[in-house]
């Protein structure tokens, strides 16, 4: 089974939203082992979406569509559809008074324009959108399977959950792709590369190990595929030989991997600061307090994270973190006597049991020949001991904040653990 993605929008062309729901739509699929054989886009003519149908038609047995299907007098993906398929359009009663519901739940009244929302092609099986307007349709003709979804990314996915990716594998009856990844930081994949060498050189022919890079991070994913058909005794033998390939690849570089899978840094900084029962802060200068919005945007964090100190001048260092005048005025803002000093004035000024302080030279400007842009120094203390460290990035000021953020999450982490 091959199936291809197509997006429908001129918001897209020209660059005014990013399609974020290709790659998800990518991964679910795989996951289920339905291979995408190609991605494309196009603009809100009607020529354009026939071109394109029949563009993704002529290369897979599946065509998913995202986008058009609102009430405006743009949309009008599901009319060039019903053209398409020789299909009449009708109204939908079950589709309207779901939508009447949802405005009655909200209280405001139904917007005249939602008759025309509820008027569908005859020819479609209508998908239930039940958080949203627009709901998918599924089309056959000539052997291909068409699905039209709508382009809100929470929309297409619990269309796609609830009832396309059950719906394919029945008709198709994928064979299941087993994947497992680690999640590592602080190491470029060409160093991971060299010293896994010979752990990649002897998986075996049915395992496959990709390289996922993001900025100061790697993902290390393992996938199994099989021949034969997909028994569940065949998908157990291949979950137990990924899984013990995954236990391999994690003992050559403990020292990398934070986490599994999903597992953001954040979310396991989080997870050992709970479970040693620690209070943890920053002292943020050059990152602006980044740091503090990735630890936040992890739903529990006030359990461990009473604040942060955003001190970007000499003064605030001074008088919100104890940082003495002479240190500023001998070793500079960015320096290793600095972030020591801010690391331990974040302690009592926030009432910490571990404090992460940061200052660096973010870009374009501002650097120097002994410190040039995209030098940072951070440091992490506990009282008993304070570790610092310097990095170097580049010269794109805000991936050096991301770069700052990935590897002071990671500094902390390894602090946390008793690494450094």
């Amino acid at each position: 089974m091959q199936t291809h993605l197509l997006t429908i929008g001129d918001e897209i062309l020209i660059g005014q939203i990013v399609d974020t729901n290709s790659p998800w739509m990518s991964r679910e699929l795989n996951l289920r082992g339905m291979a995408v054989s190609g991605k494309s886009s196009v603009g809100d003519t009607r020529q354009a979406i026939i071109d394109g149908i029949e563009h993704a038609a002529s290369r897979a047995d599946v065509v998913i569509m995202t986008g058009g299907l609102g009430p405006t007098k743009d949309d009008i993906t599901k009319k060039t559809l019903a053209e398409m398929f020789g299909s009449g359009m009708a109204f939908h009663p079950e589709t309207y008074q779901q939508i009447e519901s949802y405005f009655t739940k909200v209280g405001r009244p139904t917007p005249p324009a939602m008759r025309d929302q509820s008027t569908l092609p005859e020819k479609a099986l209508i998908l239930r959108n039940k958080v949203g307007t627009a709901p998918g349709m599924w089309f056959e003709d000539k052997g291909k399977i068409y699905i039209s979804l709508p382009g809100v990314p929470f929309e297409m996915e619990y269309l796609m959950t609830a009832e396309v990716l059950p719906r394919l594998q029945q008709r198709f009856q994928p064979q299941p792709i087993i994947h497992r990844t680690l999640l590592t930081a602080g190491e470029g994949e060409s160093n991971i590369a060299k010293r896994i060498e010979a752990f990649e050189d002897a998986l075996p022919p049915q395992i496959k190990l990709a390289y996922l890079p993001a900025l100061g991070q790697v993902r290390l994913r393992l996938s199994g595929t099989w021949d034969g058909a997909p028994t569940p005794e065949a998908e157990a033998q291949m979950t137990a030989l990924v899984e013990s390939k995954k236990s391999e690849l994690l003992a050559l570089i403990p020292d990398l991997v934070y986490g599994e899978e999903k597992e953001s840094l954040e979310e396991v900084v989080g997870k050992i600061l709970i479970s040693q029962h620690k209070k943890f802060g920053t002292a943020e200068s050059c990152t602006g307090g980044y740091v503090a919005h990735l630890i936040t945007s992890v739903p529990g964090s006030s359990e461990y994270f009473p604040g942060s100190v955003v001190s970007y001048s000499y003064e605030m260092k001074e008088k919100l973190l104890n940082v003495r005048p002479e240190t500023l005025q001998k070793f500079g803002a960015v320096s290793e006597e600095t972030v020591r000093e801010m690391a331990l004035g974040a302690l009592d000024t926030l009432g910490l049991d571990v404090s992460l302080a940061i200052s660096g030279i973010a870009g374009p400007g501002g650097g120097m020949p002994e410190k040039p842009v995209g030098t940072v120094w951070m440091a992490v203390s506990d009282r008993e001991r304070t570790v610092a460290i310097k990095h170097v990035f580049g010269r794109d000021r805000i991936k050096n904040i991301q770069l700052t953020g990935t590897y002071a999450l990671n500094l902390v982490r390894k602090f946390l653990l008793g690494q450094v």
